[in-house]
């Protein structure tokens, strides 16, 4: 009854901050370090993606870096198009905490 009741005191602008988390075979390697990889808004700022990890998934966070990977011109049916810039943070948690990013958000 207890965690019913903390989730639904946690901000929803938390939720327009991390997108979704990056499931690739580097990213789970890293998860080995306790850093953990999310695709986030391209305004969220460092405190904000701390503050939501942090609130989201009950956490302490240690650290938080970002990046923003370009997006690439492509060519489909012989026309061109640029896919949309993404942000990404990688979020480093304290000793001993944990995330299962399979479950969502």
């Amino acid at each position: 009854m207890a965690k019913a009741a903390k989730k639904a005191e946690i901000a929803l602008e938390h939720y327009d901050v991390i997108l979704s988390p990056v499931i690739t075979e580097k990213s789970t390697q890293v998860s080995e370090h306790n850093q953990f990889v999310f695709h986030v808004a391209k305004t969220a700022t460092k405190p904000a993606i701390k503050a939501a990890v942090e609130a989201l998934f009950d956490v302490k966070v240690k650290g938080v870096n970002t990046l923003i990977a370009k997006g690439k011109t492509k060519r489909w049916k012989g026309q061109r198009y640029i896919r949309s810039d993404a942000k990404k943070a990688v979020v480093t948690l304290a000793e001993g905490e944990s995330i299962d990013v399979t479950t969502g958000i």
